[in-house]
């Protein structure tokens, strides 16, 4: 089973010099890697990596998730190369099929049904393999060799069939995780459910039952890879609390009770609790689910500074 390892997402920059300290904070704090969304009304997620790399010595950086049906996959490919190359192969790239229907309205892009997303995350998946294994185009070829000009690829051979970095995939619905456990180096088994009935996007948060179920489905598609792989998630909030049960109740209020209190004791994708209680829990998520990989929102990274010092501390 792999090491733990533990991942902040971005919510904001600031300033130039603000940013840079909130990087060398995450990585002086323990963890590995640091993660940008691709929303509208968020940082741009390239961008942001290059300068999060650039401050700091070992950080990890990387996409969680790209929205596919943003993206051109020859365009995208070009940003990932590059983007590898000036992280110094520190890049991971997270791909998913997308599910707020406002952004694609907003940005002038067809809503498609989910199984035409689906097919263009993997379709997305497949080109940029392709491209990062021949990834020289041959019009080019006269002014490489004539200015001595090398062909732009990753620098990382890890994922995309060992001819890039990396590759998060992740979702709960069958088809997202039979793609991830196909093609993904790391596997997010995502903590929410779609809401019936409700706009695209409005999740309600998984029970511990559905995550026995979903992670069971994901490691019997990825049969013979199901080693190999990072198995990881999102941790949706880190409460600190001498009072599981009622900050539980205090939660599923929040929640629009669209899942019990009980039921947000036992999720794996919430932490409630002293931070002894909260690292015994990703502990016992390790052991349950095969979670070695946590990411946590911006908000809770200094309280969950504290749990991840802790669990390092169970675990040594």
């Amino acid at each position: 089973m792999n090491d733990f390892r533990f991942s902040v997402n971005i919510f904001e920059v600031g300033s130039a010099e603000s940013f840079t300290r909130y990087c060398r904070e995450v990585e002086q704090a323990g963890y590995a890697a640091l993660y940008a969304a691709d929303h509208l009304g968020v940082p741009a997620p390239f961008p942001v990596l290059v300068a999060a790399a650039a401050a700091t010595e070992r950080l990890r950086v990387g996409t969680l998730v790209l929205n596919a049906g943003f993206w051109n996959p020859a365009l995208l490919a070009r940003e990932i190369a590059t983007t590898d190359v000036l992280t110094g192969g520190r890049l991971e790239v997270g791909l998913g099929a997308g599910h707020m229907k406002w952004e694609f309205e907003a940005a002038g892009i067809a809503w498609e049904p989910f199984d035409v997303r689906a097919d263009r995350l993997e379709a997305t998946v497949l080109e940029l393999r392709r491209s990062f294994t021949e990834p020289a185009y041959a019009e080019q070829a006269g002014m490489r060799e004539a200015f001595g000009l090398p062909a732009l690829g990753p620098v990382q051979r890890r994922g995309f069939g060992g001819h890039g970095p990396p590759l998060i995939v992740g979702g709960t619905g069958n088809r997202i995780l039979e793609i991830a456990a196909a093609h993904a180096d790391v596997v997010s088994v995502a903590g929410v459910f779609q809401i019936a009935g409700r706009p695209p996007g409005t999740f309600r948060i998984a029970t511990a039952a559905e995550t026995d179920e979903r992670v069971a489905f994901a490691r019997s598609r990825a049969a013979e890879r199901v080693d190999d792989i990072e198995w990881h998630t999102l941790l949706q909030a880190v409460v600190e609390t001498d009072d599981r049960a009622a900050t539980a109740a205090e939660l599923a209020a929040r929640f629009d009770r669209s899942i019990g209190a009980e039921d947000l004791l036992d999720s794996p994708f919430v932490l409630i609790g002293t931070v002894d209680e909260m690292a015994h829990q990703l502990v016992h998520s390790r052991d349950r689910y095969g979670f070695t990989h946590f990411t946590v929102h911006a908000p809770y990274r200094e309280l969950f500074s504290d749990v991840i010092a802790r669990v390092r501390a169970l675990t040594s």
